[in-house]
């Protein structure tokens, strides 16, 4: 998420609310953080209060960032006692997500967020978080970790979500080895949400390759829950992370896919960020992507020509031959998505998902930057 740093701050404990900006009127101000640069504003009444402005003989808690111009009306926020401005939920931004928990049951080698043994349950703060959420929010992503982990809160969350949000969409990112067990997925459907999806990623058609590259015996336990979901109709993408030990067999495993899951909603073949555990593994992960278009291209259009909906994440346009970049989405995280300075000018820049910051210069030794006639006639 994304976090900005305060350069100044008396709070005494964590807080998080809801932003309100200058001129904006709310019924309540006790539930709400102030960001303003105007004195006229401030008041105790507020929650907190974020500026950029010196304050002095205050009576309120506050902090001062360097710049306001980076906070939005709706925006949700929370301080900790360092000062850390974290974004829980941000109004613009087509990405939010509720981060269920760190704790997860696989460890996959190349996960970019490696999961904790124990942690305190963030349930009932999630679900105060959720109510702060806007009531037009168009998607909300539940993650973790592992969010089956939590067991039978997660289907709180949903139904918090279904509350506070009703128009939004829902996108759970789970292993999938949890819907192994009919009851747990009955309980999932019985939350009744218009629009829910589980993406659930498979990384080999050979059992014991997809079980060593997460870590755990479990192969067969997704695949049992990926037919239990399907049964009760339940939405269901697949994703697949393209490394060195994922990338020869795509072919194979679209074919796989197609035989053994055609009820699926869609499948995506996903860019690797290289942070966490792919970085610690890099040596035994990192291909440069333009060296896979070949089979990347084979298996996208082996599962488009049969009629699965097939996307690729976290590619540049530049680095995919042509006849792929119809199926590439604009994928990473606002906070986290950058560009190249060769990437000024590009005329697919718009267009592009871009590259993960947090990849550390691990990128394809292929980007350039395409002119506007290059792109029709590549």
């Amino acid at each position: 998420m994304k976090q900005i740093n305060a350069l100044y701050h008396n709070n005494t404990q964590e807080v998080f609310g809801r932003i309100t900006l200058k001129g904006k009127n709310v019924f309540n101000r006790s539930s709400y953080i102030l960001v303003s640069d105007n004195e006229k504003d401030f008041s105790k009444n507020y929650k907190f209060i974020i500026t950029s402005k010196r304050i002095d003989n205050c009576c309120f808690s506050y902090c001062i960032v360097d710049n306001i111009s980076g906070f939005s009306e709706g925006d949700v926020v929370s301080i900790n006692l360092k000062g850390e401005i974290s974004f829980l939920y941000e109004i613009n931004s087509t990405s939010n997500a509720i981060f269920a928990t760190a704790r997860c049951n696989h460890r996959c080698i190349m996960c970019p967020q490696p999961p904790i043994l124990q942690e305190k349950d963030r349930t009932a703060f999630n679900l105060e978080l959720i109510k702060l959420f806007d009531k037009n929010a168009e998607e909300v992503g539940i993650t973790g970790g592992e969010p089956t982990m939590i067991g039978d809160k997660l289907f709180d969350i949903v139904r918090q979500i279904k509350k506070s949000c009703p128009k939004a969409a829902i996108s759970i990112l789970s292993n999938g080895v949890k819907f192994a067990d009919i009851n747990y997925t009955a309980e999932l459907a019985a939350c009744n949400h218009h629009d829910l999806q589980i993406d659930i990623p498979i990384f080999s058609d050979i059992a014991t390759e997809h079980d060593r590259i997460v870590g755990a015996k479990t192969f067969y336990k997704t695949v049992q829950g990926l037919y239990n979901l399907a049964l009760f109709r339940q939405q269901i993408g697949l994703r697949i992370v393209v490394h060195k030990q994922t990338y020869k067999r795509l072919p194979q495993l679209a074919d796989y896919i197609y035989h053994n899951f055609p009820f699926v909603a869609q499948v995506a073949f996903m860019q690797m960020e290289t942070t966490g555990l792919a970085e610690k593994n890099l040596k035994e992960l990192w291909i440069d992507p333009y060296d896979y278009n070949h089979e990347l291209r084979e298996a996208v259009l082996l599962l488009n020509d049969r009629g699965i909906i097939t996307y690729i994440y976290n590619a540049q346009l530049c680095v995919l031959p042509p006849e792929l970049r119809p199926f590439a989405k604009q994928s990473i995280s606002e906070w986290k998505d950058i560009y190249l300075p060769i990437c000024d000018g590009c005329s697919l820049k718009r267009e592009c998902a871009g590259i993960f910051s947090t990849n550390n210069g691990n990128v394809s030794t292929h980007i350039h930057r395409i002119e506007c006639a290059d792109s029709c006639t590549e």
